[in-house]
């Protein structure tokens, strides 16, 4: 009878000390995620990208930079689909508008954008390439046409070498080509806001 006692006392006990280490751990992450300086960057085409980018500032808070360039796009898909390739195969970085001050402030680092021909945009080549990131905490996010994120991702963590890159986010955007614009409302947002809170409690970079 003894023994059975104070087995179920040491059960207890462990119980009780694992609950207490699990509220602990939520608690140590909320707070780090709450001391965090958060940059959100995104480049969108369609609005696609952009919807997303305000779904996560609104779950994890910081600054939020639409990519611009200096010259932006044709507004032809056409076209722009050519002058990509053009870039991508030639490695031209176009120069960007936008300018970010002290980046060196921010310790996470978003980074929004479309699948562009199963690659990374060079608009985003030019962003990382242009601003020292080692040390930060980066974390991509996509919209692609339902082909998925190609070597984006990859892309990334080769040009962030010195960086911790967390796993993704990507859904299902507009598909321009078929004059398939924006496409993140109604349904489709609901979807994608609880998509992204989901992903964000695994990634542990979300703020209550």
């Amino acid at each position: 009878m003894k023994t059975i006692f104070c087995c179920c006392y040491i059960l207890l006990v462990c119980l009780v000390s694992s609950c207490s280490n699990a509220q602990r751990t939520s608690v140590e992450i909320q707070k780090s995620v709450a001391d965090k300086k958060i940059l959100i960057v995104y480049l969108s085409r369609t609005n696609n990208t952009k919807a997303i980018a305000e779904i996560i500032h609104k779950n994890v808070g910081g600054k939020l930079v639409a990519l611009e360039l200096e010259k932006p796009y044709p507004e032809e898909y056409k076209v722009t689909v050519q002058q990509v390739a053009d870039e991508n195969e030639t490695g031209y970085l176009p120069p960007l508008k936008t300018k970010i001050d002290s980046i060196e402030k921010y310790d996470v680092v978003f980074v929004g954008f479309p699948t562009w021909g199963m690659k990374l945009p060079p608009p985003m080549k030019s962003f990382l390439k242009q601003y020292d990131l080692s040390g930060k905490t980066i974390v991509p996010f996509n919209t692609n046409a339902g082909y998925g994120v190609g070597s984006s991702f990859e892309t990334v963590k080769h040009l962030c070498p010195n960086s911790k890159v967390l796993e993704g986010f990507s859904t299902k955007g507009g598909v321009e080509r078929d004059g398939i614009l924006f496409v993140m409302k109604a349904e489709k947002e609901k979807q994608v806001q609880t998509e992204i809170k989901k992903w964000l409690q695994k990634i542990n970079l979300i703020k209550n």
